[in-house]
């Protein structure tokens, strides 16, 4: 299982920047994202929304307590990995990362606490400058994927690759 944890999410502030978090989390095969902060059903529906469309079985859902959450995942066999630019360098660190079975993701949003360092079982950058979450969790998952064809089969629309203009496929078309 491949799981996303979102801290913080702030409805006014990060509306757009968590459902991007979602979409991508989705479109670059994760199972589940969670998000702790402000209950946002607009995030929850959107994402829903973009799974009957395009297919996918992957989920959203607020948790209250993701210190919990993380426990829980880390009980089950979870390795916990928190995506921040302070953390060991992506390239030396992604083989080891490849081995692990299930994993869950933590992304911030505002400040972290430290707490979530010292849970976490890797501290990985993407880079050690300052940088958006949405990047990260995009070259991440890139990288863990290893270009694996990001398509669903219970999608009811499909996008046909186009040197020009768009081509989307309806089914049964």
């Amino acid at each position: 299982m491949l799981e996303i944890l979102r801290l913080t999410h702030r409805i006014a502030r990060d509306k757009r920047i968590s459902t991007h978090l979602a979409l991508t989390a989705r479109a670059f095969l994760a199972d589940k994202m969670y998000y702790s902060g402000e209950k946002d059903s607009s995030l929850e529906s959107s994402i829903e929304k973009i799974n009957t469309k395009f297919g996918s079985a992957f989920f959203i859902a607020y948790v209250k307590e993701p210190v919990k959450l993380i426990k829980e995942k880390k009980s089950q066999g979870y390795k916990i990995i928190n995506l921040t630019m302070y953390g060991l360098p992506l390239k030396t660190e992604i083989a080891e990362v490849k081995k692990f079975k299930n994993i869950l993701i933590v992304i911030g949003s505002e400040h972290v606490p430290f707490e979530f360092y010292q849970l976490a079982d890797i501290n990985l950058s993407i880079t050690n400058q300052p940088h958006s979450e949405l990047s990260a969790l995009a070259i991440l998952l890139h990288e863990l994927q290893e270009g694996k064809k990001l398509q669903y089969k219970d999608a009811q629309l499909t996008i046909q690759p186009s040197r020009m203009g768009k081509k989307i496929i309806k089914r049964g078309d």
